[in-house]
């Protein structure tokens, strides 16, 4: 993917998991459309960043 930071073990970039959720869409239609995607993953990128200051 060039460079762009991906959710382990798949080819989604982290940035459209974000998108998702700031287009108003909530977890499960995100790992409805991306089935590759754990829900493990994408809660620890949440959590993560939630740790990050801004």
């Amino acid at each position: 993917m060039g460079g762009t930071p991906v959710i382990r073990g798949t080819r989604v970039p982290v940035s459209t998991l974000f998108h998702y959720l700031m287009d108003g869409l909530d977890l499960d239609e995100f790992l409805e459309q991306f089935p590759t995607v754990r829900r493990k993953d994408a809660l620890a990128i949440l959590e993560h960043s939630r740790a990050k200051p801004m």
